[in-house]
């Protein structure tokens, strides 16, 4: 029993409904999941004019400077004493990992200072400062 539906040949259409379906719940995952891959504690960045990407180490320790002046490693919170050491421990569980610090916007300089010469201590080679551009400009 054959039977023959339309013209001649095979018809090859595309259904596209399954992969509109696949599309909108990937981008529903990474509307969700994106917001939670931000490292460190989320304090506002301030402005600079020249921002430039880490070329070197690969993932950064971050240090965060909250507006109320407390310090966190990462997602740990770490008193300004201790953050020394807190660095140094770190560093030792990931050789050659760039150090960032983030430092709210809200922030006077003396707060910032602090905390870079604590981790000075350590003796790391270089401290990167966390900064965002404003929109619209280039670089």
């Amino acid at each position: 029993m054959s039977m023959n539906i339309g013209g001649k040949g095979v018809k090859s259409d595309i259904n596209v409904t399954p992969l509109v379906d696949v599309v909108l719940v990937l981008l529903i995952i990474f509307m969700v999941i994106t917001p939670l891959l931000q490292r460190g504690k989320a304090v506002q960045l301030p402005f600079a004019r020249r921002v430039s990407e880490l070329k070197r180490g690969g993932d950064p320790i971050l240090v965060s400077i909250t507006p109320d002046g407390r310090t966190w490693l990462d997602k740990s919170e770490v008193k300004l004493s201790a953050l020394a050491e807190a660095v140094e421990v770190e560093r030792a569980t990931r050789p050659g990992a760039p150090l960032v610090v983030k430092g709210d916007r809200s922030l006077d300089y003396k707060t910032v200072r602090q905390v870079i010469l604590e981790i000075s201590k350590t003796r790391i080679p270089g401290v990167s400062l966390a900064a965002t551009q404003p929109k619209g400009e280039g670089r």
